[in-house]
């Protein structure tokens, strides 16, 4: 699709990704300057006159507040930036996106741009629906990126997409809890059997919920939360921990993924140590919960601090007793390891350009291109990911934004020394009905006991043969 470059990081120090740890992060952070709209207008100059059409998931009212003003800001910013692009946008939420870009697409009704969740782009990739798009079309590098993000916008040897946000989570506890069940508050559960055992002796301490377990079908907080646990037995979906995956093997039902599955019935049916309402639950559901003081661990971004800040400044008397007392006690670490690996789900969010005969009105490209770049450059790419994530630019790293970022946002250091650990879902089509439906049954299959666990793991790789059976 584009042609057009520009050497606008030629002489930028690289980043070192072997030397990552929160020492190194803080090393480099505030130690270059960088402008998104001079940088793009290199590829594109300031006074193009076009047109762009672009989806993504935006901010809601339940979002903390520095997410929505980022938001606002980085829209006047481009505004500014390119003052003749006629820009028309659409905020689609997190659930609903996937179908609404399914139904336009079908009906060549597509916007020019999307911003997807990086488990949404590969479906559309297969399809035909994007246009092929590098880093160097829009003046930036391969090694600008983290190679796992990469990974999740390569589909049979097509780099499709740019990665825009990378996602890690961290483990998040109230340490007040913890030194009241007689746990150390200032140390998590190393491992994941630890976690089990840690949420058993909060519940039958306390009598409240040890372990935020979210279950429910369709949604992906499930996956988010459970194959990190899966990865760290040793299990997985199918190959997507090596370090080339072929994604032609299933281990939905090997040993490891059984030993995540008794690791959750042993919390859900035997400790009862988890909310009753896992089955239906979804982060959001685990957020009164914690900042109430009735809920003892849960794996979360570091957005979930500022989320916690909001609640409690809404809460009265009382319950803003408690609320305080929480945000006091908050800590976040590492995601357990087990007897595998430590693992966290690579998430995050990747900017795709739809092939012209699927764009409502057609493709202007250099519009696109320009948006592209500005979205996915160092600056935006930092302010847009503030509290909710990392950078998909690793230059953004060495950015001031970078450094007030560390010095405001409590325990940012710690989900972004997960990256290492990051694992992208599978990339094949098929990966949203594995992750979002497969994955989630096989757990409420568990849980219910409508199934034993052998049988849920058995049944599970049985549907993932079937869906994706010509290429086993």
């Amino acid at each position: 699709m584009l042609s057009t470059h520009f050497a606008g990081n030629a002489h930028a120090q690289p980043i070192d990704v072997a030397q990552w740890s929160p020492e190194y992060i803080r090393s480099i952070a505030g130690t270059e300057t960088f402008d998104a709209a001079s940088e793009c207008a290199t590829l594109v100059p300031s006074d193009y006159r076009g047109r762009l059409t672009y989806w993504y998931v935006g901010p809601n009212d339940s979002a903390p507040q520095i997410h929505r003003d980022m938001d606002n800001q980085f829209w006047e910013a481009w505004t500014a930036a390119y003052p003749n692009i006629q820009t028309e946008i659409q905020s689609v939420g997190y659930a609903a996106l996937l179908d609404k870009m399914r139904t336009a697409t079908l009906g060549n009704a597509g916007p020019m741009v999307v911003k997807m969740p990086i488990l949404g782009g590969i479906e559309f990739a297969a399809k035909g629906y994007f246009a092929p798009i590098q880093p160097k079309d829009i003046g930036y590098s391969d090694a600008d990126f983290w190679p796992e993000a990469i990974k999740s916008v390569t589909w049979e040897g097509e780099t499709y997409g740019i990665p825009t946000a990378n996602e890690t989570m961290g483990l998040v506890w109230n340490a007040d809890l913890f030194k009241r069940a007689g746990l150390d508050p200032e140390v998590p559960p190393q491992t994941w059997d630890d976690l089990v055992r840690y949420s058993a002796q909060i519940h039958e301490k306390l009598g409240v919920p040890g372990y935020g377990l979210v279950a429910k079908p369709n949604v992906g907080n499930t996956p988010y939360r459970f194959m990190p646990q899966i990865w760290a037995y040793g299990g997985g979906a199918l190959d997507e921990t090596e370090a080339e995956p072929t994604y032609d093997t299933v281990m939905l039902n090997n040993e490891g993924t059984k030993a995540a599955l008794q690791a959750a019935y042993d919390m859900y049916v035997r400790d009862k140590s988890v909310p009753v309402s896992a089955l239906s639950n979804t982060q959001a559901e685990n957020q009164n919960p914690f900042i109430s003081g009735r809920l003892g661990m849960m794996i979360a971004h570091p957005e979930e601090y500022a989320k916690m800040r909001d609640l409690a400044a809404k809460a009265t008397g009382g319950d803003r007793e408690v609320a305080d007392a929480v945000i006091e006690n908050i800590r976040y670490g590492l995601l357990p390891e087990g007897p595998a690996r430590r693992a966290v789900v690579f998430g995050g969010y990747n900017i795709h350009v739809l092939a012209d005969e699927y764009v409502d009105g057609g493709l202007d490209e250099d519009a696109a291109k320009a948006f592209v770049c500005f979205n996915a450059s160092p600056e935006w790419s930092t302010k847009l990911a503030w509290v909710s994530s990392n950078p998909g630019n690793l230059r953004g790293f060495r950015s001031e934004w970078m450094a007030e970022r560390l010095k405001t946002i409590p325990f940012l250091d710690i989900t972004t020394s997960m990256l290492p650990s990051g694992i992208p879902f599978p990339v094949i089509p098929e990966s949203t009905e594995i992750m979002n439906s497969i994955v989630p049954d096989m757990l409420q299959n568990t849980l219910t006991g409508r199934l034993t666990i052998d049988e849920a793991a058995e049944n599970a790789a049985r549907e993932v043969e079937a869906l994706i059976g010509g290429g086993l």
